[in-house]
């Protein structure tokens, strides 16, 4: 089964400064991973975070581009940049706070792409379990290789990219394992199973899903290119 979840998250290491708050949207969680949905509302250059420390490693994926400084309580730093749509792994971290560079031009975090969420922060629960499996011969990377392309992997997560044309048919593949897919684009697809039935799965750019294991087809109605990053939990 399922589950959409049409959520605007705030990524909660971004900063404790916030301006124009919109109301709280519910965080996501089950036993394999947590999302946090912290109040929405709009980073400035110069805003901190208090001390903190993160016990999971997380995903996390970038609507916008930014950065922070982290200091840590054993006295080093580390300087973190990074562009829209980026990917990455962030390890679990001991105490720290977060600065964000004061060089950052505050245009940036007023300007109209910037009125939806900065990211999504998924913090994976367990540790990986070596006897999941990502692959078949009907795995999305096999069956269409153009459109869906490995960002990485590890013993907890396997993360892929989607790009696809517009109007482009990826044939009959299989995800083998839960998944959860953050949108870079709209969303207007239809997906037909191996028994003839097609749903039609629309998001909205900066929205994420949570998915089980599927086989189908799926063709990309719109006259744009779609975009999304796929985070495979092997846990």
């Amino acid at each position: 089964m399922r589950l959409h979840m049409r959520l605007a998250l705030s990524l909660c290491l971004l900063g404790a400064a916030r301006l124009g708050a919109q109301n709280t949207q519910p965080s996501f969680e089950n036993d394999q991973v947590i999302i946090d949905a912290p109040h929405p509302g709009v980073d400035v250059p110069g805003s901190t975070h208090k001390m903190h420390d993160h016990k999971l490693n997380r995903v996390m994926v970038y609507l916008h581009p930014g950065g922070e400084v982290l200091h840590y309580a054993d006295g080093h730093t580390v300087d973190l940049k990074w562009q829209a749509n980026d990917v990455k792994w962030s390890p679990a971290s001991g105490y720290h706070y977060s600065v964000i560079p004061p060089e950052l031009d505050p245009r940036v975090w007023k300007a109209p792409a910037f009125t939806g969420p900065m990211g999504v922060d998924i913090g994976i629960k367990k540790p990986g379990d070596p006897g999941k499996t990502a692959i078949d011969p009907l795995d999305a990377t096999k069956v269409d290789p153009e459109d869906y392309k490995l960002e990485f992997e590890n013993a907890q997560v396997r993360v892929i990219r989607v790009r696809m044309a517009p109007r482009r048919m990826v044939p009959m593949h299989e995800h083998l394992l839960n998944r959860v897919v953050v949108y870079f684009t709209d969303l207007n697809e239809r997906q037909t199973s191996p028994d003839g039935k097609i749903v039609i799965a629309r998001q909205k750019a900066g929205e994420f899903s949570w998915g089980g294991p599927v086989k189908h087809k799926a063709e990309n109605l719109k006259d744009t290119p779609f975009e999304a990053v796929v985070v495979e939990l092997k846990n």
